[in-house]
């Protein structure tokens, strides 16, 4: 039941963060920048610390006593993942929802879900799994064909879009996605993907400031053995406020290079319906880590979390680029193409889920 509990939450989460850019559409009249920074005050300063008000006891005391190092490394991967995050609304602007999100997060999968695991066989740590031990385990070697497969989905997306980047003229590429430029978008997909897994990485390093308050929470329900169900909403807000100082310092920039500071205040603009937009894409965005943390309370920050998140966001993405008629005008092969790398991303996910029950 746990392990469902937490494949459930790692869904809620995954449609969250699939979906958060569609508020983006309906903003009238601003340039990227400006709604992209006013989504990300709600997504990385402002609904964050409500979070953990609402959920986590004390949380402030647990921020104020965590050490200088838990501190420094979890605010560092968060500016990391911040230049990932700045860089994944230009690939989706580029790309569009569905080739977008299919060529980011394959890198962001592997890196966020391997990674850790290599790390631990050098250091070590208690309740962490290290990629040896899923080398060597019967249900380790089950999540890695998982995350193997889930590799070879995101592969034939990315066929996909190459395959459309081949059959439509300009015009009808850009009848979906406005500004639709294949080159420039695969690049900055790429960098875009390895860096996002930092934010994988940052919740390592924050580890102290969970474990601090599961034991405050197990400590005030001793009958409940479960882990605490809330405890990441802690160390995001260190980690956040190392990607709103990226992505704020460059939305500035921005602002000043592009003279759109008057987009805030333009009322010849939808002003309520921007900032009620832009701050509804930065909630919803907040919300997939939010779930994201309690479907790793139930089945623990190593691959199997990292790739369950990374996939489902792929899925309700993909599912996004057909609503809105990304792939209108292809070929046969070409839908083909995408729908078959859906399907095994699909697999890949109940493969990593059976690997966890099997671990159980």
């Amino acid at each position: 039941m746990q392990t469902l509990l937490g494949i459930f939450f790692h869904f809620i989460g995954g449609a969250a963060s699939g979906s958060f850019y569609i508020p983006f559409k309906k903003v009238r009249g601003w340039a990227w920048e400006s709604y992209w920074i006013v989504g990300g005050l709600f997504s990385w300063l402002i609904v964050p610390p409500l979070a953990a008000w609402l959920t986590v006891p004390h949380f402030t005391e647990i921020i104020s006593q965590a050490g200088p190092a838990t501190l420094g490394w979890t605010f560092f991967w968060g500016v990391l993942w911040g230049i990932g995050g700045l860089m994944y609304g230009l690939g989706v602007r580029y790309l569009g929802m569905s080739l977008g999100n299919s060529v980011l997060l394959g890198f962001t999968s592997a890196f966020g879900a391997l990674v850790p695991s290599i790390y631990y066989n050098f250091v070590p740590t208690p309740g962490k799994t290290s990629f040896s031990e899923l080398l060597t385990s019967s249900w380790g070697r089950v999540v890695l064909m998982g995350v193997l497969l889930c590799l070879a989905g995101i592969y034939v997306c990315g066929r996909a879009g190459v395959l459309k980047e081949r059959e439509l003229s300009e015009e009808k590429k850009k009848e979906s996605v406005k500004e639709f430029q294949l080159t420039k978008g695969l690049i900055i997909c790429t960098v875009s993907g390895i860096l996002s897994a930092c934010f994988n990485y940052g919740i390592e390093a924050g580890n102290a400031m969970a474990a601090t308050a599961n034991q405050l929470w197990k400590h005030a329900h001793p009958d409940v053995a479960t882990k605490f169900l809330y405890q990441n909403n802690v160390t995001y807000i260190v980690l956040l406020w190392g990607g709103l100082s990226t992505n704020f310092i460059w939305c500035m920039i921005l602002n000043a290079r592009n003279r759109t500071f008057g987009d805030y205040t333009n009322k010849k603009t939808p002003l309520a319906n921007n900032y009620f937009f832009a701050a509804l894409a930065g909630t919803i965005w907040f919300l997939q880590f939010f779930f994201y943390g309690m479907g790793e309370s139930r089945l623990g920050n190593g691959a199997s979390s990292w790739i369950l998140h990374m996939a489902f966001i792929i899925l309700v993405a993909n599912l996004w680029g057909f609503a809105l008629r990304e792939w209108d005008g292809v070929s046969r092969r070409t839908r083909m193409t995408i729908t078959t790398g859906i399907i095994v991303i699909l697999l890949s996910v109940m493969l990593v889920g059976y690997g966890n029950y099997l671990n159980k």
